[in-house]
């Protein structure tokens, strides 16, 4: 069966950004000659109106999943690492990219054709799409397929999605707005959701970025009070996103907050600060990892782990229950995302290099040339 489409055009070609192999933002190629996409039986194809710019995007390019990369991101963020090669595992699931692909983890837009086994009612819903897909890994547990990583992603301006992984959404927020939200959000989400956190003191590391303010927006909607780790300059915008305090990056936390002060930590920064952020923890305390911007090896004294009794979370995936959650949070008004900037997509290295620059607080989305509805 050929794809349902509207009545309206969709075009042969589109514009999209080709990741040509691992590297430096030199490996961004965009092109106006791409072919679209056709949805395959239980896909649909969506007009992308807004993509964010996540870490993760950063990571994938420069390889940095690789075990052969030990130290920050940002060391290899915009030259990538002579280390990794195109061949290397070097994505979430630890298998080799192939190229070009498309990335993009976030995609906001319209559906606009349907497979073969989607109902053709779903053309013209508003939708997002669940960044950890879990329709191409059958629903297996602690799998998932990564949007813009194991398959083509959101930086064009038509993009496949399975239909079980992709939401309706009725709400007045911009595209871009939307487009905040399925990677950054999911991620805080998941973390907040396998630490079982609730009315207490939460301390979330990197929290102006946009997996840190989602997860202190998030945080805060479940009823905890949030000491927030971030720059000084940033600290009165995470601030009015309604952490109780902050502390700057590289404060003494044990001298700041005390021996056993914090009931969970949210982190995603690691780094050599990362055996504080244990000390913090109290008797029976939870920590939960989505993230390592800051260095993904530390020394860990495990005495410190069995003798306070501490329960490690490694986040990654994501119980159905995570996005739909979400959703029905945005729908609610119950959070909102702080989108800094949007750039035209054909301006990714731009956009890139504003990510890596951390000038920003929260978000920096992508418009697409064709979008801009509500952008």
């Amino acid at each position: 069966m050929s794809p349902k489409t509207m009545s309206t055009t969709v075009s042969t070609t589109m514009s999209a950004v080709l990741l040509t192999g691992h590297g430096g933002i030199d490996k961004l190629d965009y092109r106006t000659d791409v072919p679209v996409p056709s949805p395959q039986p239980g896909e649909v194809l969506i007009e992308v109106g807004a993509a964010g710019i996540n870490n993760t995007d950063i990571n994938t390019r420069i390889g940095w999943y690789s075990k052969k990369v030990t130290s920050e991101t940002e060391s290899g963020g915009a030259e990538g690492f002579d280390t990794v090669a195109d061949g290397d595992q070097a994505t979430w699931s630890g298998t080799a990219l192939t190229f070009p692909r498309i990335q993009g983890a976030d995609v906001c837009g319209r559906v606009v054709a349907v497979g073969e086994g989607v109902s053709p009612q779903r053309i013209g819903e508003r939708v997002l799409v669940r960044t950890m897909l879990r329709g191409p890994v059958d629903f297996a547990p602690y799998a998932c397929w990564t949007y813009g990583s194991e398959c083509d992603g959101g930086f064009a301006q038509y993009a496949t999605a399975p239909a079980a992984d992709t939401y309706a959404v009725e709400s007045d927020w911009s595209d871009a707005e939307l487009a905040a939200v399925p990677c950054a959000y999911s991620t805080a989400e998941n973390m907040l959701h396998r630490a079982g956190v609730g009315a207490e003191h939460v301390l979330i590391t990197g929290a102006s970025g946009g997996v840190g303010l989602a997860a202190v927006q998030l945080a805060k909607r479940r009823g905890a009070s949030v000491t927030a780790v971030c720059s000084a300059a940033k600290a009165a915008d995470v601030l009015a996103q309604g952490a109780d305090r902050t502390l700057d990056r590289g404060a003494d936390l044990v001298a700041e907050l005390g021996t056993g002060s914090v009931d969970v930590v949210v982190d995603l920064v690691v780094g050599p600060q990362w055996p504080s952020l244990l000390d913090v923890l109290r008797t029976g305390g939870r920590y939960a990892v989505a993230g390592a911007i800051g260095g993904p090896v530390s020394e860990i004294d495990l005495r410190t782990v069995y003798l306070k009794d501490l329960t490690l979370f490694g986040c990654t995936f994501q119980p159905d229950a995570v996005f739909e959650n979400l959703v029905s949070y945005i729908e609610r008004d119950e959070i909102r995302p702080v989108v800094s900037a949007t750039f035209p997509l054909a301006e990714i290295a731009a956009a890139q290099e504003e990510f890596l620059s951390k000038k920003h607080t929260g978000k920096l989305v992508l418009v697409p040339p064709t979008a801009g509805r509500r952008a």
